[in-house]
């Protein structure tokens, strides 16, 4: 088995559901979302934004490395009656091919390479929800391999062809044991 696969099923058979709550740029902004529509989690973990999703009355896809988690995720859709197909997928461009989503709810995850396909898996007004690790940090806890951290303003530069509804990154300003730390979010819309 995959190193990587095996890390992430270790990771997620250690934790409950319920310990994990969808990313803060997407309650705060759960006014967003469309009534009605499918959604994308991409590299879902055991799911709190796909449930959020779901329970916002969207039809979810949920993708992530761990087959351990998309168990977890499963059972627990099936249990609470909610619509989501969670997918064991190694996410590459490719597995964008003939998707087309409202809405994509990118967290903690970043794979630059991805960019284009994200973008070009949005319906025409489908929003981007994105939140994950920055380079400026308040304190050293991981991640800390820059591959999987955000340089200043990456987000926009990597999602420019959408429209900019929200972003926030406030890196080392001001009273820094209060607000989000560590970590820059993102909403954009595609334009038609």
């Amino acid at each position: 088995m995959d190193a990587v696969i095996s890390k992430w099923n270790r990771i997620y058979s250690q934790l409950d559901q319920e310990s994990y709550s969808a990313v803060q740029v997407l309650i705060e902004n759960d006014f967003l979302l469309p009534k009605t529509g499918t959604a994308l989690d991409l590299a879902c973990g055991p799911g709190a934004n796909a449930i959020f999703l779901a329970e916002h009355g969207l039809t979810v896809t949920a993708w992530d490395i761990s087959f351990v988690a998309i168990d977890k995720l499963t059972a627990y859709a099936v249990q609470q009656g909610l619509n989501i197909n969670a997918c064991q997928e190694k996410i590459t461009a490719n597995s964008f091919n003939e998707c087309c989503f409202d809405v994509i709810v990118v967290s903690r995850f970043l794979d630059r390479t991805l960019s284009d396909a994200i973008i070009g898996a949005l319906k025409p007004d489908g929003l981007l929800f994105y939140q994950t690790f920055t380079q400026e940090k308040t304190s050293q806890k991981p991640p800390n391999n820059p591959d999987y951290l955000l340089a200043e303003n990456e987000l926009l530069a990597l999602f420019s062809p959408l429209r900019v509804i929200f972003y926030r990154e406030n890196a080392l300003i001001g009273e820094q044991l209060r607000g989000l730390r560590n970590e820059a979010q993102f909403v954009g819309q595609k334009r038609k």
